[in-house]
């Protein structure tokens, strides 16, 4: 019998942070689950952390030598025999429209590890992803378990400033992260996507530390803002603009990257106010997009921005870089951003774009390799387009 709709009204029920002890009695109770445990995905997307784990009683889950992390990586359930006893672990992701949160790993008598039981779990994991987004704004429980170190202040505020760091759609799909991830200070992402457009931006505010996340914060909720009033965003790009240069009088400014997709034609409109490049991945040939420089937001009082437009195809992937990852040089002196940025953006070709930015930061990293507090960011987009009859 399937006692979903019973799982679901408890989960729903359930405090905020007794989301997975709630799901433990009932998947024991419903389907006789042996064990029932959750692996969120830490801030670094490096290993996973077992959500209940006393301090000290294990250490987390690498995201590539694990079988939890097999099945993060591959967004697919996967099962394995436990070892000396007559039960199957079963793997399923916690993913919220492309966001990968983590993993639900449930033990069932081997009886019972049907492929009717392996849907049904599936269900119930993505029940539990988009409850714990929910309950996060109540409960700090999901985001202590993603931490392996703590997070400095500026990075604490960059992060709470986050929308996702990836999200999928019939048209699109997004995946972005930020390095170091656990004291990042000045760069950030943000998107918002409605029937008809995606916006999408990239802001690095000068300075460090809490200055540049000081900065950061106002200049993107200066731009929500007058996104949320429906303004173009030439006119975002300007009242973010005056928002910075009231506040800071010209001592301080932001470098950002708009860009406004029609959903239903692919049309770009593209402000570049600053320093984070745009490239673009058509079939084989990947390439720098040159665009029309403009003012940074706040140098200047009153700053007028115009946009630019181009077309994006089926089948396109863009990638928003921030000068943190193509400036940076290879012990010989050499930016990455000369040759080594095009490799690894053909390199990372065949990867969902929720795992490029993950795999180009750690390519970065390799082609540096001295450790840096400069931040680094990067975002990448797979254009879908949107099919005939989604149009009308």
């Amino acid at each position: 019998m399937n006692r979903r709709p019973d799982i679901e009204t408890a989960v729903r029920a359930a405090a905020p942070h007794a989301l997975l002890a709630t799901l433990r009695t009932m998947l024991a109770d419903a389907y006789g689950a042996l064990a029932v445990e959750l692996h969120l995905a830490d801030y670094g997307l490096r290993v996973l952390k077992r959500l209940d784990r006393p301090d000290g009683e294990e250490e987390p889950l690498s995201l590539h030598n694990s079988a939890e992390g097999r099945a993060f990586g591959s967004q697919e359930p996967r099962e394995q025999q436990v070892r000396h006893g007559d039960a199957v672990d079963h793997y399923l992701p916690v993913t919220v429209r492309g966001e990968r949160l983590g993993i639900l790993t449930v033990r069932l008598p081997a009886e019972r590890s049907t492929p009717e039981m392996v849907g049904e779990l599936t269900h119930v994991a993505d029940l539990l992803g988009h409850e714990i987004l929910v309950a996060e704004r109540d409960t700090d429980v999901y985001q202590r378990a993603r931490r392996t170190t703590r997070l400095t202040l500026a990075a604490e505020m960059q992060w709470q400033l986050l929308p996702a760091r990836a999200c999928t759609a019939a048209e699109f799909a997004i995946g972005a992260q930020l390095e170091p991830a656990y004291s990042i200070h000045g760069d950030n992402f943000d998107w918002a996507a409605d029937g008809d457009t995606l916006t999408l931006a990239v802001t690095n505010g000068m300075g460090e530390g809490i200055q540049a996340s000081l900065l950061t914060n106002l200049a993107v909720n200066a731009l929500r803002n007058a996104r949320r009033a429906g303004i173009g965003i030439a006119d975002q790009a300007a009242l973010a603009d005056q928002a910075l240069y009231d506040q800071h009088r010209g001592a301080s400014h932001v470098s950002t990257l708009l860009l406004r997709f029609e959903l239903a034609t692919g049309r770009v409109g593209v402000v570049d106010a600053g320093s984070p490049q745009l490239w673009i991945q058509r079939g084989r040939t990947v390439r720098r997009m040159e665009l029309d420089a403009q003012l940074p937001l706040g140098m200047f009082e009153e700053s007028q921005y115009t946009v630019q437009e181009f077309h994006v195809e089926p089948g396109d992937r863009l990638l928003l870089l921030s000068d943190g990852v193509y400036e940076a040089v290879s012990p010989a002196g050499e930016a990455y951003g000369e040759r080594a940025l095009a490799r690894s953006i053909q390199s990372t070709r065949l990867l969902p774009a929720a795992t490029v930015p993950r795999a180009i930061l750690g390519e970065l990293s390799e082609y540096r390799v001295t450790e840096t507090l400069d931040d680094a960011l990067v975002v990448c987009l797979d254009w879908f387009g949107r099919q005939d009859d989604d149009a009308g």
